[in-house]
Order: C-alpha cells, then structure tokens, then sequence
C-alpha cells in the first residue's frame, strides 16, 4: 500500500501541471487503475481549489506585479473571451482536461466571475470523467498504442 502511495505522488504533481499526465504517468508507474483515476483527479482539483479561492489575489498581488498592463495582449483576451461566450463555464470545465491546463482553465474561469461552488462543481464533473475516460483507455489500449518507454515494467 505504502508503495502505491509513493509512486503515486508524482503523479498527483504531473497532475497539478497538466491532465494527461495523469494517467500516462499512472499507467507507466505500474499504479492500479483505481488510483491512478483518483490521483489524477486529486491533482486537477487541487489546483482548482487553489486558484479558485487565490485566484484574483495572484492576479492583484503577483501577476500585476510582473506583467505590465501594456504588454498583456489583446489577442489572447480576445481569445479567452471568445471561448467563455461560445462555450460557457461548463464548456470551459468540459475543455480544460483536453485543451487548456488546470491552471488555465481555472483562471479562465475565476477571470469571468462565476461563482466559486459552480466552478468546483462542473470541474470535478469534468476531472473525474475525463480522468476515467483517458485512465480507462489508457489502461486497455496502452500497451498496443503507447512508446515502449510509457509502458510499465
């Protein structure tokens, strides 16, 4: 068990960064499917309680600090802009294990103003079937589909 648990952990960080990395990750570390399913969630949540709940004060205290206000570019707002009105919170939650990062898609929607349970809700919806959708194919296709240097053992 114990063992599980430290493979497990760098997992929960990979994660954190980008979804995928979950289950590849889990699946190369020879993790049981269950816990890959539940670190890779783990690790997106995480970042979504932290950037939803911190979310404007880093982008007050910290982004401000080091991003001027001039050289932020109107074409990647625009952009930001374009996929929230076409899509909405929960499209953006539905994308962000697929396009956009945990982080970005966090933002995303912490910038737009949604309330902080609708954004926890929809993407710990769209983590866990994401997470069971990508673990499972994974898992069963794995060894047919991924490089040699993914696959455990």
């Amino acid at each position: 068990m114990w063992e599980e648990i430290l493979k497990a952990i760098p997992i929960y960080f990979f994660c954190m960064l980008k979804f995928i990395l979950g289950p590849t990750g889990g699946y190369a570390a020879g993790l049981n499917l269950v816990t890959t399913i539940l670190t890779t969630v783990f690790g997106m949540m995480t970042v979504v309680f932290l950037f939803t709940y911190s979310g404007n004060w880093l982008r007050e205290k910290v982004l401000n600090r080091f991003i001027k206000k001039k050289n932020r570019s109107a074409a990647s707002n625009q952009r930001f802009a374009a996929i929230w009105k076409k899509y909405g919170l929960p499209g953006v939650a539905f994308l962000t294990p697929l396009i956009l990062t945990p982080i970005g898609g966090t933002l995303l929607a912490v910038s737009s103003g949604s309330p902080k349970e609708k954004i926890i809700f929809y993407m710990f919806i769209s983590a866990a079937v994401w997470s069971v959708v990508f673990s499972v194919a994974i898992y069963f296709f794995g060894n047919e589909v991924l490089p040699d240097f993914i696959k455990p053992g």
